[in-house]
């Protein structure tokens, strides 16, 4: 979704923190699967929401576009999750720390080192050095995530969907490349054959993941990308699983408004899969539980209402509502409207 920053509620766009007492919510205990600019804007909605009502909120965030620079682990979901709760992410271009330099990187490239499209800040470089130190003197994935958590009150608890290293590759007629390669560099514009996740099938979901979502309240889809943020999540062994085993109801925030994706180079990956570029579309991908899917609810912008009546052929329940993330007002509201359609498939 749309990332734009917003500091104070509009009266005339909303009440601001929904979810207080009285509002039907309290005590939620409440799992997003999220990554990207996106989800971790989202996010920030939701924890206010949820802290609002008196409940908890943990974070199951995207590991796939994980990465090795200049010896570093580098976790672009994590990270852009980590600084959005924590307000201190770059609220101009979507990622990194406000306020940051590139210092670093610059020196790097004049030695003849790095890629010249991607560029980390010297804030961000001290994160992900700070990570590396705790990985090599062997703490695990979860734990590592916990420690950068605990440095802001960032009310959410963050896991990673996974301890093991699974990366997602695009693969060509004639080469593969990492993923950040394919998204940062070329901007999604070069058509791939697929995407793959290597290692994924041994894969096991990061400790309390599983656990997290049997004791959930109610479980959302970010409105992140489906394919690259969210798949990966659900193609680890044993999510998907509990996700349809969960007690908790289950519903998605569309991530295509007006019939197309707000992050347009969405709109590749839905076609490398054979998926349409449509909320009904993203809703397809992910299925309806009662068929063996994922989903219970299904919220849809105003500008796709016509769609609705498709998504509820699918099975799932369709709920119109504003879904543009113009600021804390609106992302609080459409945070509230998730929840409140979710709970009403109860």
């Amino acid at each position: 979704m749309r990332d734009l920053p917003g500091e104070t509620s509009d009266p005339s766009t909303g009440s601001g923190t929904e979810g207080g007492p009285g509002s039907g919510l309290d005590g939620v205990r409440v799992v997003l699967l999220a990554g990207g600019a996106g989800g971790s804007t989202f996010a920030v909605g939701l924890r206010d929401v949820v802290a609002a009502a008196g409940g908890r909120l943990t974070v199951i965030c995207n590991t796939a576009d994980d990465l090795w620079v200049h010896g570093l682990r580098i976790q672009p979901d994590v990270d852009s999750m980590l600084y959005g709760l924590a307000g201190v992410k770059d609220p101009v271009r979507g990622w990194g720390r406000a306020g940051d330099s590139d210092r670093v990187s610059d020196e790097l490239h004049a030695w003849g080192l790095g890629w010249d499209w991607f560029t980390l800040g010297d804030l961000d470089l001290g994160t992900h050095i700070a990570r590396t130190s705790w990985l090599r003197d062997g703490a695990g994935v979860g734990e590592v995530v916990a420690r950068l958590g605990r440095r802001w009150e960032l009310g959410a608890t963050l896991l990673p969907m996974t301890e093991d290293e699974v990366d997602t590759l695009v693969e060509f007629n004639d080469e593969t490349i990492h993923f950040q390669e394919w998204w940062t560099r070329y901007r999604a514009q070069r058509e791939p054959r697929r995407f793959a996740n290597p290692g994924i099938e041994r894969a096991q979901p990061a400790p309390g993941v599983v656990e997290a979502i049997a004791e959930a309240d109610v479980i959302v889809f970010a409105p992140s990308n489906p394919v690259v943020s969210i798949g990966p999540i659900l193609g680890i062994p044993g999510i998907s699983d509990a996700i349809r085993a969960a007690e908790a109801p289950v519903v998605g925030v569309s991530p295509i408004i007006a019939g197309a994706a707000v992050r347009g180079m969405a709109e590749m990956c839905l076609q490398v899969v054979g998926a349409e570029c449509s909320a009904t579309g993203v809703a397809g991908l992910y299925g309806a539980r009662g068929s063996g899917g994922l989903l219970d609810a299904w919220l849809v912008a105003e500008e796709d209402e016509a769609e609705a009546p498709r998504v509820a052929g699918l099975g799932i329940h369709p709920s119109v509502r504003p879904l543009w993330m113009k600021d804390v007002a609106l992302t609080r509201a459409l945070a509230t409207d998730a929840l409140t359609a979710a709970l009403a498939t109860r």
